[in-house]
This record gives structure tokens, C-alpha cells and sequence, in this order.
């Protein structure tokens, strides 16, 4: 608690090299834009199995030994155990047909023989080893994408009209709108960038969209706290410039922004590290997200304050701010 308690860093000094890194971001998300994502099931249309062998099983070598008979590199991840598997691909997922499940499935059957018992038949898979399957046809799977993004807007929205109802300030939308989109982005490059060097998926998902519209609202309040202290002392320190009143107010509310994070960010942690594979992702998400919430909240929207409408108080002016009325004889 007193960790922060007399701090008196100089945001916004740096602000500079802020927006530099902000921009950075930018460019980034370009090139991710270029370099793809993997996206889930729901997202891309494909079928997804789950197949429990009798033995623990190697993510890599299934995954080989699969695209000679698929055609494609299917997404693997391990559910539970090391002995169970989920297997999604996109094989014949655009060929319509009654039978075309039917045909995955043996097609799946046999790229898996290799690891099953010898003389295993299809029907003895079927039955005993395939423990679930899901089908999302491409139709569905842009609805469900057109959905997310709708749903990501929309937050966007309501919250840009929330803060300019609660500050009667455009400034204070724009700063939040700026960082929130700065996260959102940020989580978006890591994603695409790092799905092929982390030894997990990083798949563009449900999940994922509950993450980022988690993150969304953890930075907003976050944001939302300086806002506040900047918009008191403001009111209390209406002789100082603008610099010295966001320096101020960030650092008076430092202790609770960094111990806030820090609870939520070890919290996640745990989930990342012993909550399976299949939350990983989503797990790892949030630890982006809260992590750069943080920063956005301290380097991004508060700078913003400075340098937009340069001339106009940060709060209602203060008595001692207005010009005197000339008095008549």
C-alpha cells in the first residue's frame, strides 16, 4: 500500500516516445493484418474431434502424420490428459453432401491408424475412441465472425458515449477510445505474430472475443479512476499547468492502478499455467490485455489530455480561473 504512496514520476515527459510505440503498434497490426491468424473452429468452418488413445500422444507427430491424409495442418491441443486430443481441420468442409461427414471421419481414421491398436476397425474407433465431434459450416462461421465484431463495436460505442456523458468532455472519450483501441490491438499482433513460435494455440475464437471485451472493460476502469483524480485535482490545482495536474493525479492513484493489475495478473497467471489447454489461449489473452490496459491507461490516455484542445481546462473552471468582472461606479 505504500509502495507508491509519495511517488512523483513524470508521465508525461514521456510522451513522446509513447505515441511513438502507439504508432509502432499501428504498423504492427498492419503486418498482422498480412500475416494472418489462426482462426477456431467457429470462426473458419471446420469439424473438430476429440480422440482418446490408449497411450500419451505427441501434439507434433499426430499433426504430421495427419496432413498426408488431410491435406491441411489440422490444430491440435491436448484436452485433460496427454492420451486425449482435439483435432480440428478444414478438410471437405466446403463440399456439400450427405456423406462428407462420413468420409472425414474415415479419412480421420486413417491418418490415426498408425497410433491405434493393430486391426482396429472403423467402427471400433467410432465407437470407443472418438469421444466427441463438431461440425461449423462457413456460412456459420461468418455470421458468428460478423457477430463478434459487431459485439466489439458496440462495446466501443457505448462506452465512448458513457465517458462523454460522465466527463461532459470529448477529450476524455477520445483519450479512452485511443487506449482501448491500443490494447485491442496490441492483443491482435501478439496473436498474430506469435502463434507460430509459442508452443500453444493462439486462436482467434469465442474465447478470444470474451478476452478482449474483458480487457476492454478492466482498462476503461482503470482509465476511467485517472480520469477521475485528474478531474478533482484539476478544480484543487487550477494555478498549475496541465502537466503537472496529470503527473499528480497518476501518481496519487499509482499504488491502487499497479496493486489492481498485479492481483488480476497473478490470478490469470495461475489459470495459464494449470488450467489446461484449452483455456490457455484465453488465459493468455488476458495477461496481454491486462498487462497493456495498465500501460494504456498511465502512457496513452492521460497524455492525450495535454495536447488536445491545449487552451480548455481539464475540469469546470474554477472561480479563481475566470476573468473578474469589471465593477462600475
Amino acid at each position: 500500500k505504500r509502495i507508491f504512496r509519495h511517488s512523483q514520476f513524470h508521465f508525461i515527459e514521456f510522451r513522446k516516445i509513447t505515441y511513438g510505440i502507439s504508432a509502432g503498434v499501428v504498423v504492427l497490426s498492419i503486418v498482422a493484418l498480412f500475416y494472418g491468424f489462426d482462426y477456431g473452429v467457429e470462426f473458419k468452418g471446420g469439424r473438430s474431434y476429440t480422440v482418446k488413445f490408449d497411450r500419451p500422444m505427441s501434439n507434433e507427430e499426430v499433426g504430421q502424420e495427419l496432413k498426408g491424409v488431410l491435406g491441411d495442418n489440422p490444430i491440435i491441443k491436448t484436452v485433460g490428459t496427454s492420451n486425449q486430443l482435439n483435432i480440428t481441420t478444414s478438410y471437405l468442409i466446403d463440399q456439400p453432401g450427405d456423406k462428407i461427414d462420413s468420409t472425414v471421419e474415415r479419412t480421420l481414421y486413417t491418418g490415426l491408424k498408425k497410433f491405434l491398436p493393430e486391426g482396429l476397425s472403423y467402427a471400433e474407433f467410432d465407437l470407443n475412441y472418438k469421444v466427441g465431434s463438431q461440425t461449423v459450416l462457413p456460412t456459420i462461421s461468418e455470421d458468428l465472425k460478423r457477430g463478434a465484431i459487431l459485439a466489439t463495436l458496440f462495446a466501443l460505442l457505448i462506452i465512448v458515449a458513457y465517458i462523454f456523458i460522465r466527463f461532459s468532455d470529448w477529450r476524455y472519450s477520445v483519450g479512452t477510445i485511443v487506449a482501448l483501441l491500443h490494447d485491442v490491438l496490441v492483443t491482435l499482433v501478439v496473436f498474430s505474430l506469435l502463434r507460430h513460435v509459442v508452443p500453444f494455440p493462439l486462436e482467434i475464437d469465442q474465447h478470444f472475443i470474451a478476452a478482449v471485451l474483458t480487457v476492454i472493460g478492466f482498462s476503461m476502469n482503470d482509465t476511467i479512476i485517472v480520469f477521475d483524480r485528474i478531474r478533482e485535482n484539476s478544480h484543487l490545482m487550477y494555478t498549475a499547468d496541465k502537466a503537472t495536474i496529470i503527473n499528480k493525479s497518476i501518481n496519487d492513484t499509482l499504488s491502487r492502478t499497479i496493486m489492481t493489475s498485479a492481483t488480476v495478473f497473478i490470478a490469470i497467471l495461475i489459470l495459464f499455467l494449470v488450467g489446461g489447454e484449452v483455456t490457455r489461449g484465453f488465459a493468455f489473452a488476458l495477461l496481454i490485455g491486462v498487462a497493456v490496459g495498465t500501460y494504456s491507461s498511465i502512457f496513452v490516455a492521460a497524455p492525450i489530455l495535454v495536447d488536445f484542445a491545449k487552451d480548455k481546462p481539464l475540469g469546470e473552471a474554477h472561480e479563481g480561473q475566470l476573468k473578474p468582472k469589471k465593477v462600475t461606479a
